[in-house]
């Protein structure tokens, strides 16, 4: 908590700044150069690298160029649509705690995927097993996982949607939730 305070501290004025949408670009080319950075740094050296063995310059920036152009479209997209999420989830209370459960619940799905991955590898590493099964988890490709929980977010919020809008859920929880009237 007190660490909330003294980034307050510092960064309050500013985020009291913006006043319009279109201010947050700058808020997130800060936070994309400050989150990519390690990415940036290995993808450097691979440039100079490529520039050691006698690539012309300009395919040696080709490269970062690409990236950050690649970081800035998905940034933007990100920001696009959890634009449009939160004005859809924010409109009503019944939204709002909907969207909470669907989020959280993936999260915690994905959270559970990776964690039972890693652990079952551990596992089979340290306590020596063997079979079909423990020698897939001592060699599993982490990036599959990364495909499938793609997937899974993709299917879970077409479900959401489809449940949201044929289910009647916001009709169904404001009824439920609905104020007594007592005199």
């Amino acid at each position: 908590m007190k660490w909330a305070k003294v980034m307050y501290r510092f960064f309050g004025r500013f985020m009291r700044s913006i006043n319009h949408t279109w201010q947050l670009y700058f808020v997130g080319l800060v936070f994309g150069i400050g989150f990519d950075t390690a990415t940036e740094v290995v993808l450097l050296a691979a440039a100079a690298y490529a520039a050691i063995q006698g690539l012309p310059y300009y395919a040696v920036l080709a490269l970062p160029a690409l990236f950050s152009g690649g970081m800035m479209l998905f940034d933007t997209l990100d920001g696009c649509f959890m634009n449009f999420a939160y004005g859809w989830a924010f409109a009503r209370p019944v939204r709002k705690v909907y969207y909470n459960l669907v989020v959280t619940g993936l999260s915690i799905g994905a959270a559970f995927i990776i964690g039972t991955i890693e652990i079952l590898g551990i596992l089979t590493t340290e306590a020596h097993l063997h079979g079909a099964f423990w020698d897939t988890m001592a060699n599993f490709n982490i990036n599959i996982a990364g495909f499938c929980i793609a997937g899974l977010f993709v299917a879970v919020w077409a479900a959401a949607l489809a449940y949201w809008r044929w289910g009647n859920v916001e009709a169904r929880w404001t009824t439920s939730v609905a104020p007594s009237t007592t005199r």
